[in-house]
């Protein structure tokens, strides 16, 4: 049965994890009522609009509202969830982040998928079935995390580190392109943001094939967030450029960093 205190530990290659702590079923409600009062409102505020069609058809007025209910209960959370990165109204109120299961954000699919499940999930109602599947798995997930391969967890406080720790940072190209950076931070998990600061921080423990393997995987990542003009990647090595994503991550720009 679910331990509201458990943590997962995600594994990204030999000597490379760090964990997470799973939200809770009541953590998890608590966020769905807060997202429920949203939509109530957006519902009622369409409702309105359609009183109108009322005077001319009550049975066409009815099934739009039945219609644009789903429509809305089912799309606030699949937006949502796609542009905040895993996470609603409620979600970030709470702090609160849906995540793949291997720790990185989520896919659009995962996304639909998961929130499609809620018809299953939320009977007989108020998320019974889907309670039940939470507290009898040991990663706190319903049939739609099941699904789609996901789980939530709450957020990870991002803590300046001392990124001495990592030695001296040489001159950073992706610091030319300041909106890019603003993109990249935009789009990056404070647990992503973790994992690739300890990866760096414990790589002369890894084998050297799991070291270049790791970094591969974890540059790869990165670039996919955001693409930055080939004069400011070409040539860089997989290590090097996760360094420069970490200094961009955790140091903002100013005069004093500008030409490091």
């Amino acid at each position: 049965m679910f331990d509201p205190t458990r943590q997962i530990t995600i594994e990204l290659a030999e000597g490379i994890s760090f964990p997470l702590q799973l939200a809770g079923p009541m953590t998890r409600f608590l966020a769905w009522l807060i997202d429920l009062a949203v939509i109530m409102s957006m519902v009622t505020a369409v409702n309105l609009s359609l009183g109108l069609i009322g005077f001319l058809s009550a049975d066409l007025a009815d099934a739009l509202k039945i219609v644009s209910f789903f429509l809305i209960s089912t799309g606030y959370f699949i937006f949502m969830e796609w542009i905040w990165r895993g996470q609603t109204i409620g979600k970030r109120l709470l702090r609160l982040r849906v995540l793949d299961v291997d720790g990185f954000f989520l896919t659009f699919s995962q996304i639909a998928i998961r929130n499609l499940m809620r018809l299953i999930d939320m009977l007989p109602l108020f998320y019974l079935v889907g309670g039940i599947a939470m507290l009898a798995n040991r990663r706190a997930q319903r049939l739609g995390d099941l699904a789609a391969n996901t789980i939530v967890v709450r957020q990870r406080e991002s803590k300046q580190p001392d990124l001495d720790q990592l030695g001296e940072f040489k001159f950073n190209s992706l610091r030319n392109y300041p909106h890019l950076e603003a993109r990249l931070r935009q789009n990056t998990s404070p647990e992503e943001t973790y994992l690739a600061f300890q990866a760096l921080l414990r790589r002369n423990e890894l084998e050297p094939a799991a070291r270049i393997e790791t970094f591969a995987v974890l540059a790869a990542h990165f670039r996919a967030k955001t693409e930055f003009p080939p004069d400011a990647v070409e040539g860089i090595a997989d290590e090097q450029y996760l360094r420069n994503v970490v200094d961009v991550l955790f140091r903002p720009k100013t005069k004093k960093n500008k030409k490091c």
